[in-house]
């Protein structure tokens, strides 16, 4: 009974991840509506993030009384170097929702399913399953269906496209980065150093981009909101979640992500979404569930 409660309580803590989430993106649209840019969005999220994990190590250092591992300089390095993903990852995805609809955006960033088995394919030197070349095809017709490319009514920004599919790349390697660098110390601390990696990405895009006077409104309107959904409770809630899940069904659960995204996007944003783009969005939730679900049966 113990152990389903545990299930159960994991399943809550990455659902409540996921959705949070799957809101970051309406609320940098409607930053941008008020004028701010990239840079901007970037840098206040960022800047805001570091300053919620270095509260949160601070806390848990006090309660543990120091006796949590330390990262050493190595761990340090590495994490830094994997979190350049993690800015990449929101540069390029901000860049995306700029020039297409947030629900589009969000459907780009799925295309990690199929690259996460292309990379995993290339890093293990053998050919994918067959329920994952499988699930990999649904994904592809699901994308088709929910980008509405097939309508000639929308014509979707190639620029915006390009920076999607850029994000779900460097999102593809932030999650095998996340999963094997330094796992022997906090996530707190993992978090922290790997957001530090990120900015860098995120500063130095700023410096080189931002060429009107850096507007400081952003840290009071939008800075804290997008932090506290982006890059302080998502991963807390997933890196608590997940080892109560386990990874077949903390995966399937984070595709709550995608149509909470969409969801938010259609109220907030009154996008437009038609029904054979909603059949695209559950066939990718599907692809996601029958990937993960023989994975499960297969360990």
């Amino acid at each position: 009974m113990t152990s389903q409660n545990n299930v159960l309580k994991g399943v809550f803590l990455v659902a409540l991840g996921a959705t949070t989430y799957g809101m970051l993106a309406t609320f940098v649209k409607m930053a941008y509506t008020e004028g701010y840019t990239t840079a901007e969005v970037t840098t206040s999220q960022f800047i805001y993030g570091i300053l919620g994990i270095l509260l949160i190590n601070l806390f848990q250092r006090i309660k543990n009384k120091n006796s949590a591992v330390k990262a050493s300089p190595k761990n340090i390095f590495n994490l830094m170097l994997a979190g350049t993903s993690l800015g990449m990852t929101s540069l390029f995805y901000y860049l995306a929702v700029k020039y297409i609809p947030v629900s589009i955006g969000i459907v780009l960033l799925m295309q990690t399913v199929w690259m996460g088995v292309l990379l995993e394919m290339i890093l293990e030197k053998k050919l994918p399953s067959k329920q994952k070349v499988i699930a990999v095809c649904i994904v592809l017709f699901g994308t088709v269906l929910a980008t509405n490319i097939i309508n000639n009514d929308i014509e979707l920004d190639w620029r915006g496209l390009l920076w999607g599919m850029l994000a779900a790349a460097s999102f593809t390697t932030t999650m095998f980065t996340a999963n094997s660098v330094a796992t022997e110390i906090s996530s707190a601390q993992r978090s922290l150093y790997m957001l530090l990696g990120g900015a860098v990405i995120v500063f130095s895009f700023a410096f080189a981009t931002q060429v009107t006077a850096f507007n400081l409104e952003i840290f009071l309107k939008w800075g804290i909101v997008l932090s506290l959904f982006g890059t302080i409770i998502p991963p807390l809630l997933m890196t608590a979640g997940f080892p109560l899940t386990g990874i077949g069904l903390g995966s399937i659960v984070s595709a709550l992500e995608l149509p909470v995204s969409v969801m938010m996007a259609y109220i907030l944003l009154n996008e437009k979404v038609i029904f054979s783009q909603w059949v695209g969005i559950v066939l990718i939730i599907l692809a996601i569930i029958i990937m993960n679900v023989n994975f499960k049966r297969k360990r």
